[in-house]
């Protein structure tokens, strides 16, 4: 597995994964941007793009938009990665915060070993179906 910057090339598979991982997927075009906005990183197996994940920073504060994974490569270790890459391009900020589904147990499980702590909630916050989102937010010290 590699990971490197998302390009506009690399918008159409994204596009698919979002179709594969959310309820409400982000389009090609609203991906291209995110894109243009902030800082978006990719898995790649064999040159498939089978993951990517976002963020943009407002002056030293950092939001994770999203992190998908296509479903057959859940549980190896890509998320975990793509993240731990992102982080290291947050020097600079103060925290990394997400919102995560309340039933996603997994994913918060994953969030919490990288040491995202949660930190509140928006109620009803996703669609199909309606759920809240748990706040996580990572801090970064001595920043």
């Amino acid at each position: 597995m590699t990971i490197r910057r998302l390009t506009e090339a690399d918008l159409p598979a994204a596009a698919e994964i979002e179709k594969e991982c959310f309820s409400v997927p982000w389009t090609e075009a609203m991906l291209l941007g995110e894109l243009a906005e902030g800082l978006y990183l990719g898995a790649f197996e064999d040159d498939a793009l089978i993951g990517y994940c976002g963020m943009r920073a407002v002056l030293d504060e950092g939001y994770i938009n999203n992190v998908a994974v296509l479903p057959a490569f859940r549980r190896r270790g890509v998320a975990c990665s793509l993240l731990t890459e992102l982080e290291k391009s947050a020097e600079g900020l103060s925290f990394l915060t997400l919102e995560v589904r309340e039933s996603n147990l997994p994913a918060q499980a994953l969030y919490l070993s990288l040491g995202y702590l949660p930190v509140g909630r928006r109620p009803r916050y996703y669609e199909r179906p309606v759920e809240d989102a748990i706040l996580m937010t990572k801090y970064f010290t001595g920043r």
